[in-house]
This record gives C-alpha cells, structure tokens and sequence, in this order.
C-alpha cells in the first residue's frame, strides 16, 4: 500500500472527507450610516452614539465590522479617544481594579 493522496482526478467533485462543500452566503457590504443619513453628527458629547463602536471589553470596532466609511471612521476614532479623555466613556469597560 502506498501512503500517496490522491491526486484531484481521484478526488469526489465537489467535497471532501466531510461531505459536500457548503456555499458560503454572499455577506451584503454594509453601508456608513453616517453617509446614509446626512443628519447625523459625530460629536464627542454624545457618549450614546459612540458606543455603538466600541466593543464589550472597550475596543474601538474595526471599519470592516462597523461598515463605516474611512473618513467617518477616523472622525469615530477621534471623538472616542477625545470623550475617554474627559471620562464620558471608559477606557475599558470590565475594568476591575486589584
């Protein structure tokens, strides 16, 4: 007996040991909010809107997870590190002093 793999013209089309491959559903590109609606502001002051962008342990969320646009997310990541400063948002939410 060998211990060769099989080559792909010996391999089942289409899957693999586990079964047939599953499609991956097609993941709709999300769209910045704040380019959506023109009336929305980002402003440090308003502790409520930015939390939406920070994740449980006090992270900012990333673009690709947000879905916001580049220049909204730099002006995000502006007004979070400014309300931190001033202590309207944590710096990190589960924080747990020893």
């Amino acid at each position: 007996m060998s211990n060769e793999r099989p080559t792909s013209q010996q391999r089942p089309a289409g899957g693999g040991p586990g079964g047939p491959r599953k499609k991956r559903p097609f993941q709709r590109r999300k769209v910045c909010r704040f380019c959506a609606e023109k009336n929305l502001a980002i402003d440090y002051k308003e502790p409520r809107t930015l939390r939406y962008f920070i994740s449980e342990r006090g992270k900012i969320v990333p673009r690709r997870i947000s879905g916001n646009c580049s220049a909204h997310q730099r002006e995000i990541t502006e007004a979070i590190k400014r309300a931190r400063n001033i202590a309207l948002l944590p710096i990190a939410s589960n924080h747990v002093l020893p």
